[in-house]
């Protein structure tokens, strides 16, 4: 891979890291839910220039409603009722191997003895963490944030069916399925006093995380990220990811001041160990063992 794309690839990572700041903030004057489907009404604008990918309505909706609205309606009230940033970010992680997980019960594919080794490691990691509830840290944030992650990883299944589209064009015709639910959402848990209070009074704060989640995080990371894969084997781009929680976790120490504990630092390592233990290639060594 060109430096120039290994440089895009890392801007991606850097940028969804720093998603989880940026939820935070926002949540300083608007409602999660809100907060949620205003990124998705933004993001869904270039709907109106974009042609739609050729993908039947009912996998777009179906994936729309997992791949967004499950994973942000779980996602972002969860970092209210008390997830912080950084550890959001590596708990989220867990999509990869639910996913794997998904896609042996719908789609009859067997994981690979290396997958299941890496889903055990990642899985101790998220016990480690769940014992250390207490504090900043809610038992109902950790498992709202692994309700997200079991939605995402739905998606991922889903998005199987969807075959090689143009992925900008994809996030963006997605984004017009999550406004209506999440708005449905936010009037029935939030209240219509909370939402006039949140689009009224979001302030400058408010309105740069909204515009960041959508043009940033949705639209610039994934339109980089497609053009990535168009351009080079999946296998190359999909370890990249292994740096949004450690770019998660460094912005939030730096911007938040987040803190961890020794056993927390223990948990989210298990959890990147067992996530490069499914995501990064074999050495060239094992692999000429295991063809021996």
């Amino acid at each position: 891979m060109p430096v120039r794309h290994i440089a895009l690839a890392v801007l991606v990572t850097a940028i969804w890291g720093f998603n989880f700041v940026v939820i935070r903030l926002g949540l300083g004057s608007v409602p999660p839910l809100l907060l949620a489907a205003l990124r998705f009404v933004v993001a869904a604008l270039p709907a109106l220039f974009l042609a739609r990918p050729n993908v039947p309505p009912t996998r777009m909706i179906a994936i729309g409603m997992t791949l967004f609205v499950g994973q942000f309606a779980f996602l972002f009230p969860a970092m209210k009722l008390g997830m912080p940033p950084g550890l959001a970010s590596v708990t989220l992680q867990s999509q990869a191997f639910l996913t794997i997980l998904f896609a042996a019960v719908a789609l009859g594919e067997r994981p690979k003895p290396r997958q299941l080794a890496g889903a055990g490691v990642a899985a101790l990691g998220l016990l480690t963490i769940a014992s250390t509830v207490g504090g900043d840290f809610t038992m109902i944030g950790l498992g709202l944030t692994i309700a997200s992650a079991a939605s995402w990883a739905i998606g991922n299944v889903l998005m199987r069916g969807a075959g090689k589209v143009d992925m900008l064009a994809l996030m963006v015709w997605l984004s017009l399925v999550p406004p209506i639910p999440l708005f449905a959402l936010s009037l029935g848990f939030e209240g219509w006093p909370a939402i006039v209070s949140g689009v009224t009074g979001m302030g400058l704060v408010g309105a740069g995380s909204v515009l960041y989640l959508a043009l940033l995080a949705t639209l610039v990371g994934f339109g980089l990220w497609g053009f990535l894969l168009r351009n080079h084997p999946a296998s190359t781009v999909a370890p990249f990811s292994l740096l949004v929680p450690l770019f998660g976790t460094l912005s939030s120490w730096l911007v938040l001041g987040e803190t961890f504990s020794p056993l927390r630092v223990a948990g989210m390592g298990l959890i990147l160990l067992g996530l490069a233990t499914i995501a990064l290639p074999l050495p060239a060594f094992a692999k000429r063992r295991r063809a021996a």
